[in-house]
């Protein structure tokens, strides 16, 4: 749950009374959506369709124009389609990431070899620590890099500092190994900045909105008397699957698809750490 911002007079303020909670955040929170969310429409468009068929029936009117239907139906299927294709991309570009984080991890390890052999080990050792400290990360929600990755990421940073200045390192070593551990560093706010980016809710809530308009719509223009059970569910269900799906991927960690399997790539990188 979200609060008022700690300005100097919220502060003030809040010693005379507690403060509530900020509406804003209030109705984030409200609107924020699960993959499970999304079998909610399979009933909602199936009633919804009754409801239309039903209408379209005691009104008894001539067939009129489809033009609104069909713009209905247009814009439904431009915002299924680009809302399907930035969740592919979003979740695409996060498994690339890790790929690229993984290269930098790599790059960072093989250039410990310019520093003095006897002051690897203690790096070493740091490196395998951080890579196992980067697992597992994205089995749930995160809101900030896990506070062991960031302890790893000063002491790995200040034993770097003081082992490219000590004798008998290579004198490229502060030009090639603190670079390589800046990328290193950096690619966590990228991943983590990646990972929680999302299209605003308000694009989820006009999906369902418009979900059950067009199942209202496609009711509204049967005109047979009888009800084709077989085209209303199939309807339903093929527009319940795909957006169950677009969240699913939009939110890997709320659902059943996970990026545990991303983790391979840094498994085997420790592993190769010796």
């Amino acid at each position: 749950m979200c609060y008022q911002a700690d300005t100097a007079e919220a502060i003030k303020s809040s010693e005379r009374e507690d403060p509530g909670p900020n509406l804003n955040c209030v109705v984030r929170d409200y609107m924020s959506f699960n993959p499970f969310d999304a079998f909610f429409l399979l009933p909602a468009m199936i009633v919804l369709q009754q409801l239309g068929h039903g209408l379209r029936l005691r009104r008894q009117t001539a067939p009129q124009s489809s033009a609104v239907e069909g713009a209905v139906f247009a814009l439904f299927g431009l915002l299924l389609a680009f809302t399907f294709s930035g969740a592919v991309a979003r979740y695409d570009a996060h498994r690339e990431l890790v790929t690229e984080e993984r290269n930098y991890i790599e790059t960072a390890y093989l250039r410990l070899d310019l520093l003095p052999p006897q002051n690897q080990p203690r790096l070493r050792q740091l490196f395998r620590d951080y890579v196992d400290s980067r697992l597992h990360l994205y089995d749930g929600a995160l809101a900030e890099a896990p506070p062991a990755t960031e302890q790893l990421k000063q002491e790995i940073w200040q034993v770097s500092i003081a082992d490219v200045a000590a004798p008998g390192a290579n004198p490229e070593a502060t030009r090639l190994l603190l670079p390589a551990l800046n990328n290193m560093f950096d690619i966590t706010a990228t991943r983590l900045n990646a990972f929680n980016m999302h299209p605003p809710s308000v694009i989820f809530l006009l999906l369902f909105i418009l979900s059950g308009g067009s199942a209202f719509l496609a009711g509204y223009g049967m005109s047979a008397p009888k009800r084709s059970w077989l085209y209303t569910i199939a309807f339903a269900f093929t527009v319940t699957l795909t957006v169950y799906a677009t969240l699913e991927i939009e939110y890997p960690t709320q659902g059943l698809i996970r990026l545990t399997n991303t983790d391979q790539l840094l498994i085997e990188l420790r592993d190769s750490m010796k």
